[in-house]
């Protein structure tokens, strides 16, 4: 891929969130919408275009955690809000390639993970579970080697602790499992077919409704 040749060709090893999700979407995994900016004009242009209400992130190959450091602000109303926010975090950048990232705010109470690690001795690996802030502290995950058949995808999915979570409940409708299915076959895909990717990390992966959707996504090179 074009995305991943660059980044190699620039002797990078990780690629902006940005990137990331551009080869999320050639892969047909739903992302965020979302503008890259770096200046307050084209943050104007990218707020009407998008719509409110926003989420603010720092983007650069450099950056691979955003929270803690002031590099994302979440829930923006309006342009006044979204100027300061611009301002802060390309203050917060600390040098950092100025662009910021204007992604529409997705909205959902569940929030999965999934991705991809390079065994040594299996190869890609796909991984499904738990996401946000309870995927380091849980651990509530299924592995599959790849490639995956769509039997696999479902059976990941009902192999984790919290499976009840992708049912109908407290009025949130059930997950489009095929949809999700197809995410993790696809995130499989994308470590066969480009030797380059070590890791894909997509956390969250938010239940808008039924549909899960790449609210932030990291991919590590060779």
């Amino acid at each position: 891929m074009q995305i991943l040749e660059k980044a190699l060709s620039e002797g990078r090893h990780a690629l902006s969130e940005y990137e990331a999700k551009q080869v999320l979407r050639a892969y047909q995994i739903p992302v965020t919408h979302e503008i890259t900016v770096t200046n307050q004009a084209d943050l104007k242009t990218a707020a009407a275009e998008i719509g409110f209400p926003l989420v603010l992130k720092g983007c650069a190959p450099s950056i691979t955690h955003k929270t803690g450091k002031g590099l994302i602000e979440v829930d923006i109303r309006n342009m006044e809000e979204a100027l300061g926010a611009f301002d802060r975090i390309s203050t917060n950048m600390d040098g950092k390639e100025n662009e910021v990232l204007v992604q529409e705010m997705i909205k959902g109470q569940r929030e999965l993970v999934a991705g991809l690690t390079r065994d040594p001795q299996f190869g890609p690996c796909v991984m499904f579970g738990l996401g946000g802030i309870f995927t380091e502290v849980l651990r509530d995950i299924s592995f599959r080697v790849a490639p995956l058949e769509k039997h696999d995808a479902l059976e990941m999915m009902s192999e984790i602790k919290a499976h009840k979570i992708l049912d109908a409940v407290r009025g949130m409708p059930e997950v489009d499992r095929d949809l999700l299915a197809d995410i993790l076959i696809s995130v499989g895909r994308i470590g066969l077919e480009n030797d380059a990717v070590k890791e894909i990390d997509i956390n969250p992966l938010i239940l808008s409704g039924s549909r899960p959707v790449a609210v932030d996504a990291l991919i590590i090179l060779e």
